[in-house]
């Protein structure tokens, strides 16, 4: 274990027209050093006070933040400027120089540390081909398309070499095709640089096309966390849920009837489950949802069924699929 991030009882509170307001109440967490880690909840949930809090942009109310065995809450307004530059950040906006190049926008950063004009844009040019705008090294941002934005701000924002980069919501103004193109460049800087990447999204399938590690927030607490894997397969808690299981609304509508989750990976993902169900029991079932996600590389389905009326045999169907290693989950809050 080598963590690089340690996030220790933190919270933040706030004063909104003479409220207190709890952004962020006792989360702790540990990131491990080249992770890609999601930070994920529903609007309001807290993510981007908790992203702020981890570069000090937002100071904590109390609770320490550790970054590379240095406590950030203790340091000097000057030590603290110096480990910023270890932390890079993009957001939903890019924040491009809109007056400068794309060179120059690329240079900003490094000509503030002192990196002087040649080396600063052999350098730039470095990285604009590596995210694959080298070609368009002497335009403007208003040239350019969303996603060609954000990719010039992940190349401004390697050219100081840092070991974390913090994603805020860095794909939620981009097209699906876009967003797919721009997370899997920060797959590849990821395995290239081996920097630590955080993901700040209220979109789960965000998560699950690139995070190893995910944390979920509810209303300024940290609900769950652990792999993408085990909180597809086994989600925990109702925000959890909420954030998996969507497009199941209609199962709310349900009444009185065993309505269960199913989870399978790897090859049971493309084995006839259901169909051997109902030929074993020669009774139907009723698939209300189905899916199969690309997990880390791995393929991830979920079913959720309504199965017979009769107990004996409901009983029997689900004891059968988790013999079968299927997560099965019996969704007892999703119905009446």
């Amino acid at each position: 274990m080598d963590p690089i991030i340690q996030v220790q009882h933190l919270c933040k509170t706030f004063q909104v027209k003479g409220n207190v307001v709890d952004a962020a109440k006792d989360i702790s967490f540990d990131i491990e050093r080249g992770d890609i880690f999601g930070i994920i909840g529903l609007s309001g949930a807290g993510k981007s006070t908790l992203v702020r809090c981890l570069n000090l942009l937002e100071q904590p109310t109390s609770g320490d933040v550790i970054v590379d065995g240095k406590n950030l809450t203790k340091l000097s307004d000057k030590e603290l400027r110096l480990m910023r530059r270890d932390i890079g950040m993009i957001f939903q906006h890019f924040n491009l120089l809109m007056q400068k190049t794309v060179l120059d926008n690329v240079c900003f950063p490094m000509k503030i540390t002192g990196v002087k004009g040649a080396k600063a844009k052999e350098r730039a040019m470095e990285l604009l081909r590596t995210v694959g705008l080298e070609d368009k090294a002497n335009a403007y941002p208003a040239q350019l398309s969303g996603g060609q934005k954000q990719r010039v701000a992940i190349a401004r924002v390697l050219a100081n070499n840092p070991k974390i980069l913090l994603c805020d919501e860095a794909t939620s103004a981009l097209d699906p095709q876009t967003t797919k193109s721009i997370l899997g460049l920060l797959k590849s800087i990821n395995e290239a640089y081996g920097i630590t990447i955080v993901v700040i999204t209220h979109e789960m399938a965000v998560v699950q096309e690139i995070c190893h590690h995910v944390a979920v927030l509810d209303h300024g607490t940290l609900a769950e966390s652990g792999t993408v894997q085990e909180l597809f397969r086994s989600p925990k808690t109702e925000a959890a849920r909420k954030l998996i299981l969507t497009g199941t609304e209609q199962i709310e509508r349900m009444k009185g009837e065993k309505v269960i989750r199913i989870t399978f990976s790897g090859q049971s993902s493309f084995e006839p489950v259901i169909g051997n169900l109902v030929l074993e029991y020669k009774t139907p079932v009723n698939i209300l949802y189905a899916n199969t996600r690309n997990i880390g590389g791995n393929a991830e389905g979920e079913m959720i069924l309504q199965l017979p009326e009769m107990q004996e045999t409901a009983q029997r169907m689900i004891a059968d699929l988790k013999e079968k290693n299927l997560g099965v989950e019996v969704l007892d809050h999703y119905v009446g």
